[in-house]
């Protein structure tokens, strides 16, 4: 799984039109199934994103996590976070799983975030959504289930 994980201080998703999900002070994040994933990623960067300390404690240092701070999370599924560019210039996919498989682990994903206690707020998986945000920081990390980066 990949995970593009921003601090944010409002995040909403639309589709159609309409408010799909909305959040406040928080992280938005855009998650990526790929095909060499399971239960065992789902945990690890649930737990991970759940525990990671970017946001500021009472003198400002980055210190406290999504669970310290009661924040909330905004969870949009991504695929394109799987895009392989190194063949050429459009986009190869194939490492992305499957919609039925992705949409699984996506789901297990949120609510393994809910069990920490995390109010999650979600897109529509595989629709065409726009996402807006106010980045905070700009705090914006990089992760990815299998630890490459």
């Amino acid at each position: 799984m990949r995970a593009v994980v921003q601090r944010v201080t409002r995040a909403r998703v639309t589709v159609d039109f309409r408010v799909a999900g909305e959040i406040q002070t928080g992280l938005l994040i855009l998650l990526g199934v790929g095909r060499e994933d399971n239960a065992e990623s789902v945990f690890y960067l649930a737990e991970k994103i759940a525990n990671l300390r970017i946001f500021p404690d009472d003198v400002g240092k980055m210190n406290r996590s999504l669970v310290e701070s009661g924040g909330s999370a905004l969870v949009i599924s991504q695929f394109t976070l799987y895009g392989d560019t190194c063949g050429g210039r459009r986009p190869s996919y194939i490492q992305a799983a499957s919609p039925e498989i992705a949409s699984h682990l996506y789901e297990e994903f949120v609510r393994r975030l809910r069990s920490f206690g995390i109010a999650v707020e979600t897109g529509v998986f595989q629709a065409h959504m726009e996402v807006e945000l106010v980045n905070d920081g700009p705090v914006t990390i990089l992760l990815d289930s299998e630890k490459r980066i």
